[in-house]
């Protein structure tokens, strides 16, 4: 080792005993006294937090002293590393769970001895023991935002079918009852948008909550390191996640009987409000979205299909959560601000705010009269992740893949094989 990789070990070792030493000691905020400022920076929108900490506030015996800065995704971690060069660093970090292990030397992980494994687990959805480790928790989550099924009410009621799809082989029969197309095969109407990955939104996190349904769990985080599942025949992955590409991949195959879809066509999304698509497989964050920007259309909102003979429901679920920095000058008072962030009448106000499901089992469990929030909390219990370190490099291998399958350049073990050496270096390349 160079004296430089030496000198910044020992600076992390340092971190690390601070870090436990003051957790260890921390006994909670001094109510005689004003607590110091915690300092958050993320990609989370600033407006939102600022107000969630706000309304939070009104209902605090001591006022919450937490100033929030909202940095893009895409600068998101070199601006956090450039400004933690120069000393300038904040208490804690609030980011996707997709990208914490990219952040894995410049956290602190909350000991089992603060919070114990399972108290953690009684108190969050299942998602969020991706940020748990053998010492402790990488991040307490704050939001998820579950994939869900959109579905135009008058095109399934035109082609009389009455309930939406449970099961995604039930789209066979419903794309011969709603896709249209003209005489020279080009398609006019949709029942379902998969096959392709550059005009499908949200394409690599549905694929993604096919392979889990399948059993994949894409990434799998052993002994401090992060490996592909996806493709990797030692443990069966070819073989478990071919099925999920398969099907995947036959809806854009123009010799397939359930060819129903194209690049050619508008987006995803834009398809659906546009009513040339009968289903839309989005988040729940954006039914306001929809709602606005087509009030005339016809909708209504189902969990994601899933596979007939699946073990387990999954979808997948986009998840926000804090963590710690190593540099935080008060370990106890970030602490202190985290935990109030995520109590039970935090995540209450938070859940309104933003009308989105709960993180927190204990929420959940109290359900909801809301016809949409009471399929948004079902979807949230269920939700699943997986940990990467750069999603944007993950979106370009799944997109890879997918082509190669479709354009017939490789069939599903090589395309698979493929993309689980690709994914390998990049997970090793953080």
């Amino acid at each position: 080792m160079s004296k430089f990789q030496i000198i910044l070990t020992a600076i992390f070792v340092v971190f690390i005993g601070v870090g436990v030493t003051m957790f260890a000691t921390y006994k909670g905020t001094d109510t005689s006294q004003t607590s110091p400022t915690v300092t958050i920076w993320g990609s989370y929108p600033e407006a939102t937090f600022n107000e969630f900490v706000q309304r939070l506030s009104y209902i605090k015996t001591d006022p919450l002293n937490i100033k929030y800065t909202e940095f893009s995704k895409s600068d998101f971690r070199k601006q956090f590393i450039e400004e933690l060069a120069s000393g300038r660093g904040p208490d804690a970090i609030l980011i996707p769970q997709q990208d914490i292990m990219g952040f894995f030397d410049k956290i602190i992980e909350i000991p089992n001895t603060t919070l114990s494994q399972r108290d953690f687990q009684n108190s969050f959805i299942g998602q969020a023991n991706l940020y748990l480790t053998e010492n402790g928790a990488l991040a307490i989550p704050l939001t998820v935002d579950p994939l869900v099924m959109y579905w135009n009410r008058s095109m399934f009621t035109n082609a009389g079918i009455a309930k939406y799809p449970v099961y995604w082989d039930e789209f066979s029969n419903i794309n011969k009852k709603i896709t249209q197309k003209d005489v020279n095969s080009n398609i006019r109407r949709s029942a379902v948008a998969l096959g392709e990955f550059q005009n499908i939104d949200h394409a690599r996190e549905i694929l993604s909550a096919l392979l889990f349904q399948a059993g994949n769990p894409i990434t799998f985080y052993s002994n401090g390191v992060l490996q592909s599942r996806i493709g990797d025949d030692g443990t069966g992955g070819a073989r478990i996640s071919s099925p999920a590409l398969g099907f995947y991949t036959k809806f854009s195959d123009p010799r397939s009987s359930e060819y129903s879809w194209n690049r050619s066509l508008l987006s995803s999304k834009n398809s659906f409000l546009s009513g040339t698509l009968a289903t839309y497989f989005g988040f729940t964050s954006e039914i306001s979205d929809l709602r606005a920007k087509n009030p005339n259309l016809d909708f209504d909102v189902s969990p994601l299909p899933q596979a007939r003979n699946g073990k387990t429901r999954v979808t997948y679920g986009n998840m926000y959560g804090l963590s710690i920095v190593r540099s935080s000058k008060d370990v106890g008072s970030t602490y202190s601000a985290i935990q109030a962030l995520t109590a039970p009448d935090a995540m209450d106000i938070l859940s309104k705010l933003v009308y989105l499901p709960s993180i927190r089992r204990d929420i959940i469990a109290g359900g909801s009269v809301d016809p949409y929030m009471a399929i948004f909390l079902d979807a949230a219990l269920i939700s699943k992740g997986w940990l990467d370190t750069s999603s944007i490099r993950s979106n370009q291998i799944f997109t890879e893949m997918v082509e190669s399958v479709t354009s017939g350049r490789s069939d599903l073990y090589g395309a698979l094989r493929q993309a689980d050496d690709e994914l390998n270096i990049s997970l090793k390349s953080q």
